[in-house]
């Protein structure tokens, strides 16, 4: 499975594990996760949600080739109804990042209530790199967490930053050895399995609750957006560049 789904002492655990191809994103996956979440969020018996990687990769983001052949273009659309299950997600949500997590890696993280990095954990937002733009809510969030200047670095250029530097700005919070860090988010979850859930529920209720209109128009905005550049020029220049192992050219876009 290119998913694992387990459920154990109150905890969800998501685990991607399609090591082959760097935990690469299909359709397929976003669809067995969005049905874990929705599940979930009805199970009495899942008290908290934990999502994790391999120690030498959290995911490399969107399979390329699977998404252009399945664009997300509707709100049926696998990518969508994961997305819509997270952000509404009333439990507790922690993530244990190791290696590299790209695009919808480091974008869902910002719908987490907990995230714990290993030191070899790199982030990275390339869409723009890509002729794209941010998703999952990412131009909103990012700048609330981080501030204008360190988010439009890190959408804008798309550069790479380590776990150090996400710990800094605010949306990682602990960095831990790679061998400690999902132990670390296990304890942690569990911790809050033995807490009230209706106390849980409130708390990120309350913390959340004025945000969730302007982050539901926000992923509204940027996926209409996105699936229009998934059509223009440049995005075409950069997928194909990607496919061919080349720098794309800009400079004949105006």
């Amino acid at each position: 499975m290119d998913v694992l789904i387990s459920k154990a002492n109150g905890i969800l655990t998501i685990t991607f594990n399609r090591p082959d191809k760097k935990n690469a994103i299909t359709a397929a996956m976003y669809q067995t996760m969005a049905d874990a979440l929705k599940d979930a969020e009805c199970d009495a018996g899942v008290r908290a949600i934990l999502f994790t990687g391999k120690p030498d990769i959290f995911t490399a983001g969107n399979d390329l080739d699977d998404f252009l052949q399945n664009p997300p273009q509707s709100t049926k659309n696998p990518v969508y109804q994961f997305i819509q299950n997270l952000s509404h997600a009333s439990k507790p949500v922690v993530a244990a990042v190791s290696g590299p997590a790209v695009g919808i890696g480091t974008t869902l993280l910002l719908h987490c209530d907990f995230v714990y990095a290993a030191d070899n954990a790199r982030f990275s937002m390339p869409f723009a790199k890509l002729g794209l733009c941010p998703e999952f809510a990412s131009s909103l969030l990012l700048p609330q967490i981080a501030g204008y200047q360190r988010a439009a670095e890190k959408l804008m250029l798309g550069e790479a930053f380590s776990a150090q530097e996400a710990c800094a700005m605010g949306f990682v919070n602990k960095v831990l050895p790679s061998a400690e860090v999902l132990a670390f988010a296990q304890a942690q979850a569990a911790k809050l399995v033995a807490l009230p859930t209706s106390s849980l529920r409130a708390t990120k209720r309350l913390m959340k609750g004025k945000q969730i209109a302007a982050i539901e128009a926000k992923i509204e905005e940027e996926s209409k957006l996105f699936s229009e550049m998934l059509l223009s020029k440049e995005a075409k220049e950069a997928f194909t560049a990607f496919f061919e192992k080349r720098k794309p050219d800009f400079t004949k876009f105006k």
